[in-house]
């Protein structure tokens, strides 16, 4: 975005009306969705579900992150995008940790409940992606936040065919699986914003030679 240069010699942000408001929204609902995720996958006793809400939780913080980055020159931006992407990148080891104890351990996840859970998730989620799909000319950190939500709304999609096979086959083996693609796709949106801040790292000091 378009501003006064700071005292750092960096571009500053002009803040965007639609962009806050939408961050504040997309914000109040990964924390409504991390909260139900982390309930039903406590009494369900599924990984894949307290993946999922592990992962809004994140979501949360990298909202608030871009929510302060608003108002704040490009090299700030570009810093709090690359905090978003290794705060993703940190989430998927934490997942994969969760899945190797539950794997060792033993666990038996109610199949229902993670469908159920995944089909109200997949609702919120894909009204916070349309809602940060609509926003014109993204900077790097709401580009981030839209990688998020793009990997909830599919992990969602994961939860509910991964219940749907527990229900059938009686086994824990589906909800380990979604915990470990939940993790892989972390780690794939992960890359991509640190690429991503990195391609605007080096844009604005090629602009600046």
């Amino acid at each position: 975005m378009a501003g006064a240069p700071d005292r750092a010699g960096v571009t500053g942000g002009s803040e965007n009306p639609d962009e806050r408001r939408t961050l504040w929204v997309v914000l109040l609902l990964n924390a409504a969705i991390a909260g139900g995720f982390f309930v039903s996958g406590f009494f369900a006793d599924s990984s894949a579900l307290v993946a999922n809400g592990v992962d809004n939780s994140a979501d949360v913080a990298v909202y608030a992150i871009s929510l302060a980055a608003l108002s704040r020159g490009d090299q700030w931006k570009t810093r709090a995008a690359k905090a978003s992407g290794a705060m993703l990148l940190l989430f998927a080891v934490a997942i994969l940790v969760d899945v190797a104890r539950r794997y060792l351990q033993g666990s038996e996840p109610i199949g229902a409940t993670m469908m159920i859970m995944s089909a109200i998730a997949a609702v919120v989620n894909y009204i916070c992606l349309r809602l940060l799909q609509r926003l014109e000319k993204p900077d790097v950190n709401l580009r981030a936040a839209t990688t998020f939500s793009f990997n909830d709304f599919a992990s969602n999609g994961g939860i509910l065919v991964a219940g749907a096979l527990v229900l059938w086959l009686g086994s824990n083996w589906p909800d380990l699986l979604v915990g470990l693609a939940t993790a892989g796709i972390a780690i794939k949106g992960g890359i991509e914003i640190l690429r991503d801040a990195r391609s605007e790292e080096k844009t604005a000091k090629d602009g600046s030679t």
